[in-house]
C-alpha cells in the first residue's frame, strides 16, 4: 500500500464489537476516518459484509465489549469474485490482498486501564498490542505465517487463502494462532476490523464476509 501506511490497520484492527459466543453482525461497523480518501465501497447488513476496492485501500472495524473479551475461536464464510494479483504479503508497498479479518488482542490489565478511553490512535501506539490478520490474498501456501511489513513485532499475517476467486467456509483457533504467531496466550480479544487493498497493482478487489461467530 502506497498511500496509507498498513500501521493504521493496526489501529482499526482494534477497533470492534461482538458477542462472546454467537453471531457478529455488520450493522454498526464504522469504516475508519481516511475512507473519504479512498476508492472503497463497505456495503454493511446484518450477517454480511460486502466490499469492492477500486484501486485503493480502506477498513472497517468495531470495538469490542469487555464481556466479550475472552472469545479464543472464531468461523465465517468469505467469497471473492474479483481478485487482484498475487502478491508478496511481506513486502512494504506491494502487498495487495482481496479480504483481510483483523483480531486485535492487549494484555487484560492493560485493556482494562484503557477501557473508556480507547480509540484508534492510542491503540495505534500502544506497544503492547498484538493483531493476527487472516489474509486472502498473497501468492504464499495456506497457513503460512508471515511477519508484518507494518506492525514489526505486533503483528503477523495468517495466509488463508491465495490470491484467487471462490467461496470458503473458515474455522479458526485464534489462541492456539496466537501462540505459534506470538510465544504466549492472547490477552483480551478488543477489536476486529476488515479491510480490502488493492491501490499498488492499481485492480478491482471484491468479496464478501457473512456468518462471522466468535467463540
Amino acid at each position: 500500500m502506497r498511500h496509507l501506511t498498513k500501521s493504521v490497520f493496526f489501529v482499526a484492527a482494534l477497533g470492534v464489537q461482538v458477542a462472546n459466543a454467537g453471531p457478529v453482525g455488520f450493522g454498526d461497523w464504522r469504516q475508519h476516518w481516511f475512507a473519504r480518501f479512498a476508492d472503497v465501497d463497505f456495503t454493511y447488513s446484518g450477517k454480511s459484509l460486502s466490499v469492492q476496492a477500486n484501486g485503493a485501500v480502506s477498513i472497517t472495524y468495531k470495538l469490542l465489549d469487555q464481556q466479550h473479551w475472552d472469545a479464543r475461536t472464531a468461523q465465517w464464510r468469505w467469497a471473492v469474485d474479483r481478485t487482484v494479483p498475487a502478491t508478496d504479503l511481506r513486502q512494504k508497498g506491494g502487498d495487495d490482498r482481496n479480504l483481510a479479518l483483523y483480531f486485535a488482542f492487549l494484555p487484560e490489565a492493560e485493556a482494562e486501564r484503557v477501557n473508556g478511553g480507547r480509540n484508534l490512535r492510542r491503540l495505534l501506539k500502544n506497544p503492547m498490542g498484538r493483531v493476527l490478520v487472516y489474509v486472502w490474498g498473497g501468492d504464499h501456501g495456506r497457513g503460512a505465517v508471515l511477519p508484518s511489513p507494518y506492525l514489526g513485532t505486533r503483528g503477523k499475517t495468517v495466509v488463508l487463502r491465495p490470491s484467487g476467486t471462490g467461496g470458503y467456509s473458515e474455522n479458526v483457533d485464534l489462541a492456539a494462532d496466537y501462540r505459534r504467531a506470538f510465544g504466549s496466550d492472547p490477552g483480551a480479544l478488543v477489536a476486529l476490523a476488515v479491510s480490502s487493498d488493492s491501490d499498488d497493482t492499481d485492480t478491482i478487489a471484491r468479496g464478501q464476509i457473512t456468518d462471522l461467530v466468535l467463540k
